[in-house]
């Protein structure tokens, strides 16, 4: 049993490899084929003048129109696309190295040649892969020498300045936007990460944590602006009674209802989230206490009021425990506190009831259902 677990987690890491890594290939790919086209020119510019052999030219056309696609296919078809297409960059770079030899290092067409593949390099795996790929660039020189010797062209004409101007100027433009579509998708991925991390899975409301947030900002805002607000903490009462009963399902449904009658029925303003098991909360700004009891009332007669097809005998109410700001509360757990305590006399003194505080901490006041 140990060896199927650790080869199912061995899977799973694998696809997400896989996942990430033909993401990668498919970039590189657009700009694996326009990067290493526009280069053809720049090398063919500079060996023309040397009259390489056939073969160098077909190696060359090869390199250029052949070796992205079979990149591309090498890469997707890996059970590691991510590692094969690192690999395909060393080779590219590789093959830098070997047409900066051939080229007798011809300056512009190499500082091209080599400052893009850097360019490249470093844009997709920081200093280390930078290094790396110096390292295959070097090899390449070193297999390259022997076969056209050594030597040094310093002149560089007005056809291989000419053929260098596309590959200096479009191929940086677009590894430029690739860089802004990569950031972009990551940045959307952020924000989404971030409401995630921010909202309940079940109720589609804000968490525990976001919500004390929330609750933070707005007490300091009450008591930075002289203005009043309410909180609400509300419990579905006897929900424990409704799990064993009805099953968790039900128990799952009820939770659903809850969250969508407060999302219909809330301002843009108010701020609803799950603190936890059967128990929201709610922020209200700028609303006064009977406004406040008004509208946790007609929560809890709607709520009572609805039906459950899939359980017709399951009759739910909430119990609602309500409290103001004041500036009497030294802190924002002193206002979450009267909360509490309204909703715990609410749930003491018979339930499916809406029970508050004032801020002046005045004695509670319990509204009995109508």
């Amino acid at each position: 049993m140990a060896c199927v677990r650790f080869n199912g987690g061995d899977l799973a890491l694998t696809q997400r490899h896989a996942g990430k890594g033909l993401s990668l290939a498919r970039r590189l790919y657009t700009s694996r084929i326009l990067g290493l086209a526009l280069g053809f020119f720049c090398v063919a510019a500079g060996m023309y003048p040397l009259h390489p052999p056939p073969w160098v030219w077909a190696f060359m056309l090869f390199n250029a129109f052949i070796w992205p696609h079979l990149a591309f296919q090498w890469a997707r078809r890996s059970a590691v696309p991510f590692r094969a297409e690192h690999r395909n960059l060393l080779v590219d770079a590789f093959l830098g190295g070997f047409w900066v030899a051939a080229m007798h290092f011809n300056p512009l067409p190499t500082a091209t040649t080599l400052s893009l593949m850097a360019m490249n390099n470093i844009a997709l795996g920081g200093v280390p892969f930078f290094l790396a790929g110096c390292l295959a660039q070097a090899l390449g020189i070193v297999i390259a020498l022997p076969l056209f010797g050594a030597g040094f062209v310093p002149q560089t004409s007005a056809l291989q300045l000419y053929a260098c101007l596309p590959m200096l100027t479009l191929y940086p433009l677009a590894l430029g936007y690739i860089c802004y579509q990569q950031a972009t998708v990551l940045g959307r991925h952020k924000r989404e990460l971030l409401a995630l991390s921010r909202t309940d899975s079940l109720s589609g409301l804000l968490n525990h944590g976001a919500w004390k947030d929330q609750l933070d900002i707005e007490f300091q805002r009450c008591r930075r602006e002289h203005r009043g607000a309410a909180i609400a903490l509300i419990d579905i009462d006897h929900f424990k009674a409704i799990n064993d009963t009805y099953g968790h399902v039900a128990g799952d449904i009820v939770l659903r209802r809850l969250s969508k009658l407060l999302k219909q029925n809330l301002r843009m303003s108010d701020q609803a989230g799950r603190y936890g098991g059967d128990e929201f909360c709610l922020i209200l700004p700028g609303v006064p206490l009977e406004h406040a009891v008004e509208l946790m009332d007609s929560l809890r007669c709607r709520f009572g009021g609805l039906g459950y097809e899939q359980s017709p005998a399951l009759q739910v109410s909430l119990s609602i425990g309500l409290a103001t700001y004041s500036p009497e509360h030294g802190d924002v757990l002193d206002w979450l506190n009267d909360a509490d305590q309204a909703l715990y006399e609410a749930k003491t003194t018979g339930r499916n009831k809406v029970s508050y505080r004032r801020g002046d901490r005045s004695p509670k006041v319990q509204l009995s259902p109508s």
